[in-house]
């Protein structure tokens, strides 16, 4: 795409130049190309599709309010027509809203791939998706089997009145495994996400073998586990949990838009939140992460939010009205489903920081308590409380890891947990998933093992 899109960048400034001038508006032109091919493999059926969606959204900033269209028609007379009711849709609005304007930049940013996904023969694919498959249908509890295969190839081009001139190009890979056993009239269904920024590599990254043994060691948690005790322990998270924790948990209340509706940690900035060893950041450039990216959906520059600096609530993530609105530096943080929306506050890459601890120091003490492997989502309220299930369980008793556990939940709140973390691991770990919120958009978040006392444990008495 970047040579068509290129042939017609000229034009579009000088649209955008005209519009902005007579009209004294911000205008931003977001235009994307995404390549796809995906591969959904269940009991029943095998679905192979391939396509291209391309399209343009349009914004235009007036008297404090947005104006936004969206169209998958890039004839250069079509967006101008565009533009012209993104401005008359601003107008209708009126608000009092500002916006950060940014200096003038030229950038083409490729981001780095291994194997192109496009270059890789579909069979090839379908082959390794049938492959892991198989292997986890051979367990006889096992009653069904859902592989979802998708590889993304976008090319971003972004076009401000304020002389950003941006073009982006980057791979996502993603695989999504969905399990569902019985065993003596005890039905469970558990999950694992894969993914790669660098293209066809997933199975590179992870053999079939250890694909199979990460998602059936959670099946066979559930199906053959004991339950867990109700109370308060002592329990180690495992990166999965602490990526689930200060994403689903934590993260949501620290983007400006939910923050400033009264979020639990609004009015707590400079505030200690959490306990000195907690250091939370949102990531824009770690390697092979999924929020990795040096502009955002508004042209921004992105740069790591530091959420929480050793227990201290320092910032949140904001987009360009945020950032204006807070007197904030802007986080690069607006990222859009595709041109069809606009961009949302969003997070990137979700990290608790690594400090110093060994895993074997963390649980040496603990007499009982849980060690929580694998996350099945979670949810927090504005006011922080949450609940956390958990897919993946063990418990720990005097200072090993004793019985796998199922049907495990925790809940409590968020600040509570952040002040009871004691101990913080050297290690390091993201996951890949995808973040709902209106719009569905690729996340990473993830963290070391951490012990945290005190968790609320949801079970029998």
């Amino acid at each position: 795409m970047k040579e068509e899109v290129i042939s017609i960048v000229d034009k579009l400034e000088k649209i955008i130049e005209k519009y902005s001038k007579s009209e004294k508006a911000f205008i931003d032109i977001r235009i994307e190309e995404t390549w796809f091919n995906s591969i959904e493999k269940t009991i029943e059926d095998l679905r192979v599709r391939e396509g291209v969606d391309v399209g343009a959204a349009i914004r235009a900033f007036i008297n404090g309010s947005w104006g936004f269209i969206s169209t998958q028609n890039l004839d250069i007379k079509n967006i101008e027509e565009c533009i012209k009711n993104a401005i008359k849709i601003a107008k209708a609005r009126s608000g009092e809203l500002k916006i950060v304007e940014v200096d003038p930049l030229r950038d083409y940013v490729k981001y780095p791939v291994s194997i192109k996904p496009e270059d890789v023969d579909p069979e090839v694919k379908v082959r390794d998706i049938l492959e892991l498959f198989n292997t986890i249908k051979s367990r006889d509890y096992v009653k069904s089997c859902t592989i979802t295969y998708t590889d993304d190839k976008i090319c971003k081009v972004y076009i401000s009145s304020d002389g950003r001139e941006i073009i982006q190009e980057m791979y996502y890979s993603y695989m999504r495994v969905s399990v569902s056993g019985f065993r003596e009239g005890f039905h469970t269904t558990v999950v694992d996400s894969k993914g790669s920024r660098y293209g066809y590599t997933i199975f590179k990254k992870w053999s079939i073998e250890k694909l199979s043994n990460i998602v059936l060691k959670k099946l066979e948690c559930q199906l053959f586990g004991t339950l867990p005790k109700g109370g308060r322990f002592t329990v180690i998270m495992a990166p999965d949990v602490v990526g689930t924790f200060v994403h689903e948990i934590f993260g949501h209340l620290a983007e400006a838009d939910i923050t400033m509706s009264g979020s639990v940690v609004k009015d707590l900035k400079n505030c200690k939140i959490g306990s000195d060893l907690v250091t939370i950041v949102d990531n824009c450039d770690i390697d092979d992460g999924f929020g990795t990216f040096k502009y955002d959906d508004e042209g921004i520059r992105t740069r790591n939010a530091i959420l929480v600096e050793n227990g201290v609530f320092r910032e949140v993530m904001v987009d360009r009205v945020y950032a204006a609105s807070l007197n904030q530096e802007p986080t690069g943080n607006a990222r859009a489903e595709s041109f069809r929306v606009a961009p949302l506050i969003r997070m990137r890459n979700t990290i608790l920081l690594p400090r110093d601890s060994k895993f074997e120091e963390m649980i040496r003490d603990i007499k009982f308590g849980y060690y929580l492997v694998s996350a099945r989502g979670g949810q927090a309220n504005i006011d922080g409380t949450f609940q956390v299930g958990i897919q993946e369980a063990y418990e720990i008793v005097n200072g090993e890891i004793g019985r796998p556990v199922r049907n495990m939940s925790i809940s409590g709140n968020v600040l509570e947990i952040l002040k009871n973390i004691t101990m913080v691991g050297k290690d390091l770990e993201i996951d890949y998933g995808l973040c709902g919120k209106g719009q569905i958009v690729y996340v990473s978040a993830g963290g070391p093992h951490i012990k945290v006392e005190n968790v609320q444990v949801g079970g029998y008495v």
